[in-house]
């Protein structure tokens, strides 16, 4: 990654950048947020997570106390892809967008 957060995977419809840490690969990452940009410019948040994301996050509050204990896990942008890595999470962002239209509120929008 050589220093630089930002994964940029370009598509038909979309422009999508993910935010990885430093020791982040983009063929396995579990954890990630990104930005979904339309061609008009509209941007939208998400917060990948793989299914063992989920269950590691949630193991670790249990005993650090966050969201009671890790007995729940809230985050309004989420999206569980079942396999890691960018080409996964692209397919299925692309997929939500393909679904949903351009027009969604499925994902939050995003505002300067």
């Amino acid at each position: 990654m050589a220093g630089n957060p930002f994964h940029v995977v370009q598509t038909d419809q979309l422009s999508i950048t993910y935010i990885l840490g430093l020791d982040d690969d983009p063929d396995t990452v579990e954890n990630t947020d990104a930005f979904v940009t339309a061609p008009d410019g509209t941007r939208w948040t998400a917060t990948l997570l793989t299914h063992r994301e989920v269950a590691r996050v949630m193991d670790r509050w249990s005993t650090t106390g966050e969201c009671a204990d890790g007995s729940y896990l809230q985050v309004r942008d989420l999206v569980i892809v079942r396999e890691p890595g960018v080409d996964s999470m692209t397919r299925a962002l692309v997929d939500i967008f393909d679904e949903y239209g351009m027009n969604t509120d499925v994902l939050p929008k995003f505002t300067d």
